[in-house]
């Protein structure tokens, strides 16, 4: 009984309609997945790995670009670099030029303060052997009064006296170095 129960009641054994229905429930869902799901899948994916390739390539295009740039920046700054060598360079011989150039201004300054310092000298000195020579002069002509008796007022023999005086007394004086030596 147990046999016959169970040959009714196979649950393993399939019914054709059930079968029939259920293949064409199977084709229709397939073709609707194939024609409808598939494409737009297929779609999406397609959309996705264009997105990730065209980043992969934009960013690669962007990170050449950016190594170009920053090659061109390092350029600039090298460049930057002599040029501020150069000017420094420029500078300091600007620098060595106009320290000279003032050097040489003062020198030439010096020189002549100098000058004129030994030109006021000499003026100065030549007045004074002017003073002295007329002190001398009118002292030695007194003197030389006193001495004769007489009054030396011509102009003129009082020059030839007061030269005559100091021609003795220059070679007085060379005579007196010549022994010094």
């Amino acid at each position: 009984m147990l046999v016959e129960l169970a040959a009714a009641n196979n649950i393993l054994q399939i019914d054709p309609v059930k079968f029939v229905f259920g293949l064409i429930a199977l084709v229709v869902v397939y073709l609707f997945v194939v024609r409808k799901a598939v494409p737009k899948v297929m779609q999406v994916l397609d959309e996705r790995h264009d997105a990730i390739e065209g980043g992969i390539e934009r960013a690669q295009k962007a990170e050449a670009e950016a190594e170009e740039i920053r090659k061109q920046y390092r350029e600039k700054l090298e460049e930057t670099h002599r040029e501020y060598a150069q000017e420094l360079e420029k500078a300091k011989e600007q620098r060595a030029a106009i320290i000279a150039e003032a050097r040489e201004e003062a020198q030439v300054e010096a020189r002549r303060i100098i000058e004129a310092a030994n030109a006021q000298i000499e003026a100065d000195r030549r007045q004074a052997f002017i003073q002295l020579r007329n002190e001398i002069g009118s002292l030695s002509t007194e003197l030389a009064g006193r001495i004769v008796g007489e009054s030396l007022q011509d102009s003129a023999a009082q020059e030839r006296v007061v030269d005559r005086f100091l021609e003795e007394l220059e070679q007085n004086e060379s005579t007196k170095q010549a022994e010094v030596r």
